[in-house]
Order: C-alpha cells, then sequence, then structure tokens
C-alpha cells in the first residue's frame, strides 16, 4: 500500500521522502486501530484514507506557501486534519491541534509520540474561549480549519487565532459561493479579506473542493470570539 501512497502523492504534484511516507503509514494504521474505540472519522478504507484525509490535507502547499509560515493552528483538528499531514512534510513548522473532544487529543498524542514528531502542542478546548486567551490571540501566522461549519461561523472561530498579516485558510467541499457571499460582514468586523479561492478536484476522482485563503489586514476587536455558543446561535 505504501506504492498507492506514493502515486496518489505524484498525481497530485505532491512530494514526500520516503520517511515522511513511512509515517503517513502508522498514521493511517494507527487511526484504523483507534477508530475500533473511538469515532475518528468514517473513512476508514486504506486508499480513502490516503486521498480524503492525508493527499486532501497537503494539498494547500500547492496553493499557498506554507514554508512561509512558523506557526500554525488547526481549528477544530478532529483526527489530526489536516494539522498531522502538514506537519509531516514541514518539520520545521510550530503546531498547534484544537479539538474539544478529549478523547481525541488523546488520540493525537499517541500520534505525535508515535511518529516522533516534535514542536506539536495539543489542546483540549473551543475556539471561543482560546481565541480570547492572550497566549494564543494572535499568535499564529496560519489558522487552518477542515471543520464543516459556515465560513461566517468558522471565521470567528479562526480568525483571532492569526496575526496582522498572516492568513486563515479554511478547506471546504462542494460549492462555496452562498457561504463567501454570507460571510462578507463577518470578515469585515474581524479584520479579514479574502485573498484567494482555489477549486479544485482530487485526483481521480469526482470530489471538488475549496481552499478560501483569507489574509488578516488588522487586528480583531476584542469582544471577538463571543462567548462560547454565541457564534453558532447569532452568526455575524
Amino acid at each position: 500500500m505504501k506504492n498507492k501512497l506514493e502515486e496518489m502523492l505524484k498525481s497530485s504534484d505532491l512530494d514526500c521522502t520516503s520517511e515522511q511516507v513511512d509515517k503517513f503509514e502508522l498514521y493511517k494504521t494507527m487511526i484504523q486501530e483507534w477508530n475500533k474505540k473511538i469515532n475518528i472519522t468514517s473513512i476508514t478504507e486504506d486508499e480513502d484514507i490516503y486521498m480524503k484525509h492525508f493527499v486532501d490535507s497537503i494539498i494547500v502547499k500547492n496553493h499557498f506557501d506554507m514554508e512561509s509560515v512558523d506557526k500554525m493552528i488547526d481549528v477544530g483538528t478532529g483526527g489530526g486534519f489536516p494539522g498531522i499531514p502538514l506537519k509531516i512534510v514541514n518539520e520545521k513548522m510550530d503546531v498547534t491541534l484544537l479539538d474539544s473532544l478529549n478523547k481525541r487529543i488523546i488520540f493525537l498524542e499517541e500520534v505525535v509520540k508515535s511518529l516522533g514528531l516534535q514542536n506539536v502542542s495539543l489542546i483540549h478546548g473551543r475556539a471561543e474561549d482560546f481565541g480570547v486567551n492572550e497566549d494564543y490571540r494572535e499568535k499564529f501566522d496560519l489558522s487552518i480549519s477542515r471543520a464543516v461549519a459556515p465560513l461566517n461561523i468558522l471565521s470567528e472561530y479562526c480568525i483571532p487565532f492569526v496575526k496582522v498579516g498572516g492568513c486563515f485558510i479554511s478547506m471546504k467541499s462542494g460549492d462555496v459561493e452562498k457561504e463567501i457571499e454570507d460571510s462578507a460582514n463577518a470578515l469585515d468586523l474581524l479584520g479579514g479579506r479574502i485573498r484567494n479561492i482555489v477549486k479544485y478536484r482530487l485526483p481521480g476522482t469526482d470530489i471538488s473542493r475549496s481552499i478560501i485563503i483569507i489574509e488578516k489586514y488588522r487586528e480583531t476587536p476584542v469582544k471577538y470570539p463571543r462567548k462560547a455558543g454565541k457564534p453558532t446561535k447569532k452568526p455575524l
């Protein structure tokens, strides 16, 4: 199966070393084993994990200069996507993984240890709480998320973590035009503006994806993010 992953990476114009491919293989095995105990992902077949989790996570490298990122936070990381795959291919980057489910954080602790990844911080908690924490607020070059919340809600979760001059990247499936339209007010309030929208299909599939790159041009007002629950109940 290692050869299959290498083929998928090449078909996506993604280069990985043999050591990195080995780490992806171990990560895949851990996902499958732990998924029998806790709900990490509904995607469990080898090739589906390769394409829909690994390739789909690191393909952002083809559209954004990840080498310029020193500190990244993955908000709502779930099973570690896209944070862990991006860390595997950019080992010098300092990565923080945030998720509200402690069982997943425990799983990710084992992944980080088993893969020998350095400079990875794991946080159990809500984005609304850590986004106002001065140790995390406006401390990252990049905030990234594959979470399924609408863009106006995700923006309130993610943009407060980003330094002025940094970016928030939302990785989406399907059509995003309505979401982008509905997020205009939120972005204006939070200090973000859309830099680029990249649309593509996963190689060899009919699965459409979008990467929305939002740059932060001014500080986020101190009242954002609002208290837990508010961003969802009353979106900006």
